[in-house]
């Protein structure tokens, strides 16, 4: 908020910038712009090793976000936009190290292995707090997989799922999201990896499972047969997924540039569109 000034007091400051203006920038200003303008340069970027990008990500890998679990090929929608802010940042593929992190140990405080880690992460305050995070590069709602067998696969809103016994990974938005908007009666089962949480709905310790609205995509499709999206809902108002970064790490800002340039070039649209459209209809439920 600016603090009132009295004219007398602004007219004076006014006088002054007009004669910087017309004057040019101070060298101080010019050194300060040109800083600004070199700090994301790929030389002076504060990587975690010299002259490579390390990216992260969870093992397994599923699709849509990566193919054949191999998030190096550049398949798959995660894997295509990280080699676009690879490309942004100025390193080529070859340029690019793949590591594993397990989701719920990526937002843990401390030190990290990597330069930044896609793996479908929402950004969230309580995580916010530990690491840093980028804008957002994927907004995406919940979706709940039930058998097409079941009563449940006609529910017309979330209230339908309070008595049902559902099934989430540890640390990820979905559990909060169950929490929050379906308040189960029965406890939620938390399983460590999401082929767990699919291993206990194919053998029907859970009736349910909540995970990602394009996961649920993935699996409905692919993976897991004869069933269906009950429906869809969002948490908080959404699902923003970031980048996530070490806590105050110098590179988020440059991270962020690379994804803004990709948003206004149209890439991540196109890697949207590519990797992540359906023509599936799931009713929002409330």
């Amino acid at each position: 908020m600016l603090k009132k000034s009295l004219l007398a007091t602004v007219v004076p400051v006014l006088a002054a910038s007009v004669v910087i203006a017309a004057s040019g920038p101070t060298p101080a200003a010019a050194k300060s712009a040109s800083a600004a303008a070199s700090s994301c340069s790929t030389s002076k970027l504060p990587v975690h090793t010299t002259g490579q990008l390390t990216v992260a990500t969870d093992d397994p890998a599923y699709p849509p976000y990566f193919e054949s679990n191999k998030p190096a090929n550049g398949k798959g929608f995660e894997s295509a936009v990280a080699y676009a802010v690879a490309k942004q940042l100025g390193f080529g593929p070859q340029k690019v190290k793949w590591v594993v992190e397990p989701f719920d140990s990526s937002y843990a405080p401390g030190p990290k292995s990597f330069d930044f880690d896609i793996n479908e992460i929402s950004i969230t305050p309580a995580r916010a707090q530990a690491v840093s995070f980028s804008s957002p590069y994927y907004t995406n709602p919940q979706a709940i997989i039930v058998y097409k067998n079941s009563p449940l696969a006609h529910a017309k809103s979330l209230s339908a799922f309070k008595n049902t016994v559902i099934g989430v990974q540890i640390g990820t938005t979905s559990y909060s999201a169950v929490q929050q908007k379906i308040d189960p009666s029965k406890q939620i089962q938390v399983f460590n990896t999401s082929n767990d949480v699919v291993a206990s709905f194919k053998n029907h310790s859970v009736a349910a499972i909540v995970v990602d609205y394009a996961t649920a995509l993935y699996l409905t499709s692919s993976e897991i047969s004869k069933t269906t999206i009950a429906g869809q809902f969002s948490a908080n108002g959404g699902d923003n997924w970031g980048l996530l970064l070490k806590k105050g790490s110098a590179l988020t800002p440059c991270v962020n540039k690379a994804l803004a340039k990709l948003k206004s070039n149209g890439t991540l649209a196109a890697l949207t569109k590519r990797w992540m459209s359906s023509k599936v209809s799931v009713p929002v439920l409330k």
